[in-house]
């Protein structure tokens, strides 16, 4: 922090089996959803990229990865998570329960905006991902989308369905530079992205809003991965994605330096393959990773 003012936050993943009850009335993702509104987190980045030293450890062929680096871009604080009315209901007929999809076209847009400034410092090409031929808000989202994209003639624009995307995500990922979507399909497509990268414990992502401090943009940084409760305290959990958020955490902030000996820390471990975890190729636990990486980040 400087001058006492929040730069960022930085979260661990959330959750565990005793609020798996579809009645409780309090799950630990209010919490997270609370946090999004109330510093206004409406776009969630989630970078994949493919590093060569776990091209072993995806379930695709070496060759479909070549070249795969791509930025999702999801929004967070529209759509059903979020819509009215939602809940469960019992009538004459038998239980009933409905969720509610609202998108207003300024959400559209300023999660658009972010999706073609990224692309403009990547490889200018943006898939706006909606499915337009049955849903109101993607035929919504579609022409939003398309109007904002006429304000970047330098970025090439697309528009895929949902489905058609997932698939592709899974034969020919490296087509994609810059996905934008809405939070469902991006909560989903993001999740199918990580396996691309050998293990969803390695993937971070930041939630960015439109608040600025002396810092830069103020972010909530948080790996893609749930809790695994299943393996809770068997020093078998990757480490990489909790690492590599607070790397991001670190470039948003503007501390480049810090960012970077980090990340050639994680190079050097990944690369030696001596004290990765089990789901990396290794037999390394979560205690041996980490003391490698701090390690390695003291010598750099």
């Amino acid at each position: 922090m400087r001058g006492h003012e929040r730069a960022a936050l930085l979260l661990g993943a959330v959750g565990g089996p005793k609020w798996d009850n579809p009645n409780a009335s309090v799950r630990p993702e209010q919490a997270l959803f609370a946090l999004r509104t109330r510093f206004g987190l409406f776009a969630n980045l989630r970078p994949v990229t493919v590093l060569p030293e776990l091209v072993e450890a995806s379930p695709l062929k070496a060759s479909r990865l070549e070249g795969v680096d791509m930025l999702v871009v999801r929004e967070l604080t529209g759509g059903l998570y979020f819509g009215r009315p939602s809940g469960e209901e019992t009538t004459s007929s038998g239980r009933r329960a409905v969720d509610t999809l609202p998108y207003h076209e300024d959400e559209i847009r300023r999660i658009a905006v972010i999706a073609f400034e990224l692309a403009r410092k990547r490889r200018k090409r943006v898939a706006s991902i909606d499915k337009a031929n049955v849903l109101s808000t993607s035929r919504l989202w579609r022409k939003v989308v398309t109007e904002v994209g006429a304000d970047y003639p330098d970025v090439v624009l697309e528009h895929r369905l949902v489905d058609s995307t997932a698939m592709l995500l899974a034969t020919w990922p490296a087509t994609f530079d810059v996905i934008v979507t809405e939070n469902l399909f991006g909560d989903i497509l993001s999740d199918e992205a990580a396996v691309l990268a050998g293990s969803l414990g390695m993937l971070p992502s930041a939630s960015l809003g439109d608040r600025r401090t002396a810092s830069g943009t103020f972010g909530l940084y948080e790996p893609i991965h749930g809790s695994a409760p299943d393996i809770a305290g068997k020093d078998i959990a990757n480490p990489m994605a909790t690492i590599l958020s607070a790397v991001m955490m670190l470039r948003y902030i503007g501390e480049r330096q810090a960012a970077d000996r980090i990340d050639k820390a994680l190079s050097q471990v990944l690369a030696e393959k001596r004290d990765v975890t089990v789901d990396l190729g290794g037999d390394a636990g979560t205690r041996r990773m980490t003391d490698a990486i701090v390690a390695r980040l003291k010598t750099n």
